[in-house]
């Protein structure tokens, strides 16, 4: 039987990366097959003085038990040369650093072995990486996911990540480094379009390099849907038009990622009307072919029992990992998906709320639960918020407000991180006591249209000093923009109170703000 094993990796001594390669090497050759390989961060040396260390996180499958991959790391740390001291003597500087995160979901105490790592949720050098490798993998006794335990985590050490990479070892079979997920589901359910969602998901969030695989044999509007699905994300489409093996596409498309050093695989077959047979069938043998790491299923949010049919057919034959609720900006019951989760067991993975292509939330149940009953989605938003937060960005900006040097080029950028942030209906239904009123409301995404007009109207001076802009001025920069005086007034003493604001907000006033937001998690 195989099992998932995440294992943690440091150094801190000598050549520190390809200390971090070498074990890499050894626990692909000794424990198993390596799924995926975080990023590198450094962060100084935590609980002594030495070098910083340069650390990652790995997810390999294997056969053997934990203690079996406890012993194999500890023999691959004293072939790098780390000599492990008694507890008694600290911490100390070493080559190499291996320890078991997770074993599958299992709680491991014996006189060797701790499982999970007792320290985990108090070392954010170890939940960086690991939330690159799954942020929603459950800590099975804090029963936290890892992006919560990274959120609420004491530790406050800096943690950089570093654009080295580390390889995937030589393996045998071209299939073992790449992870390889299947959409299933109805035509019509949105199964193409999230595909690409996931895709842009992956690539922009997890630093992934995904590959979409075209393998609807039945529709050519369908491979070339996904092509522009691809376009619109920035990630390559494989297809082979004319080729009706549905199985031999899915396998020229790894072999693609593989020549092309892609990641993640998304395979994107036939949607289905009704179940039958041949359908299963040739489901059944692209998986068999793949087996793929992850298989979920698309739902649209406002169909009724004849999903639920169709998931039960699909998952008696599959054995789908999770469930994806589509449409989920139309109507936000998504009783289907429900009743899914009760008949096949199986958790909803992934929301889709809007038609735009970021428009894509992992699903936690609470917060699902307090859209339906009208009391916002705040830590959502506070999320999507701290995204586009940039530090760097946001020093400069403090030391402009401190000295008043403030202006509308400042103010631009600030609407543009709002925007970032998605949908404005979206946004608002976030808010406590606004979802409900929202729902049938239209609401545009160009709110911001006619202040960006005006702004862009105005002279660089102008942005950069707006007391500067009199009467004339401000006539100018009404008809070049195509707005009323009146517009551009308001805009006016709108910057001026903002900047007002922002101004007693320093001195530490901004910090706790935010502090105070991340408090109502």
């Amino acid at each position: 039987m195989n099992h998932d094993v995440y294992i943690s990796l440091g150094s801190n001594l000598g050549n520190r990366k390809a200390y971090l390669q070498q074990a890499i090497e050894g626990i692909a050759t000794r424990v198993g097959t390596i799924v995926d390989i975080a990023p590198i961060y450094e962060t100084p040396s935590w609980g002594f003085s030495g070098e910083a260390f340069l650390n990652t996180c790995l997810l390999c499958r294997t056969f053997l038990s934990a203690e079996q991959v406890l012993m194999q790391l500890l023999q691959i740390e004293q072939e790098l040369g780390r000599e492990r001291m008694p507890h008694s003597k600290g911490y100390q500087s070493r080559t190499i650093d291996l320890d078991i995160l997770f074993y599958d979901d299992e709680v491991i105490h014996t006189d060797v072995l701790t499982v999970p790592h007792p320290l985990l949720h108090q070392r954010k050098f170890v939940l960086k990486p690991l939330a690159n490798i799954d942020d929603l993998k459950v800590h099975p006794v804090l029963k936290k996911t890892v992006a919560e335990l990274l959120r609420t985590t004491n530790d406050t050490s800096p943690v950089q990540r570093l654009s080295d990479q580390l390889s995937f070892p030589a393996q045998k079979s071209p299939f073992l480094n790449y992870k390889y997920i299947a959409i299933e589901g109805n035509i019509g359910s949105g199964k193409t379009t999230f595909s690409g969602k996931l895709a842009n998901y992956l690539k922009n969030k997890k630093n992934k390099k995904p590959l979409l695989v075209a393998c609807d044999v039945y529709r050519p509007a369908a491979i070339d849907q996904l092509h522009i699905v691809g376009e619109q994300v920035g990630v390559p489409v494989f297809s082979d038009k004319g080729n009706s093996n549905p199985v031999d596409i899915a396998q020229k498309g790894v072999q693609y990622a593989k020549e092309n050093h892609l990641n993640v695989v998304i395979v994107d077959p036939a949607g289905r009307l009704a179940v039958d047979e041949q359908m299963m069938t040739e489901i059944s043998n692209i998986h068999k072919a793949l087996n793929p790491q992850e298989t979920l299923f698309v739902v649209d949010a406002m169909t009724g029992q004849d999903a639920v049919n169709t998931a039960k057919a699909f998952n008696d034959v599959l054995n789908f990992d999770g469930v994806i609720l589509t449409k989920l900006d139309g109507d936000t019951r998504g009783g289907a998906a429900i009743t899914i989760k009760s008949v096949v067991n199986k958790p909803i993975k992934f929301v889709g709320t809007g038609e735009k292509m970021d428009a894509i939330d992992v699903f936690y149940p609470e917060r699902m639960a307090d859209r339906i009953l009208g009391m916002g989605d705040v830590v959502s938003l506070v999320e999507r918020a701290q995204e586009q937060f940039d530090e760097e960005q946001a020093r400069k900006l403090q030391k402009k407000i401190a000295k008043n040097q403030f202006g509308f080029d400042d103010f631009l950028e600030q609407i543009q991180q709002i925007k970032r942030m998605g949908s404005m209906k979206d946004l608002l239904g976030m808010l406590p006591g606004v979802g409900k009123a929202v729902k049938d409301l239209d609401i545009k995404d160009d709110a911001f249209k006619h202040i960006e007009a005006i702004i862009h109207s105005m002279t660089p001076k102008e942005r950069s000093t707006p007391a500067i802009i009199d009467l004339s001025r401000k006539k100018r920069i009404a008809k070049g923009s195509g707005r009323d005086i009146q517009e551009v007034n308001q805009l006016m003493k709108q910057f001026e109170q903002m900047s007002k604001m922002m101004k007693m907000m320093q001195g530490g006033g901004g910090r706790k703000m935010m502090q105070m937001m991340q408090g109502m998690r």
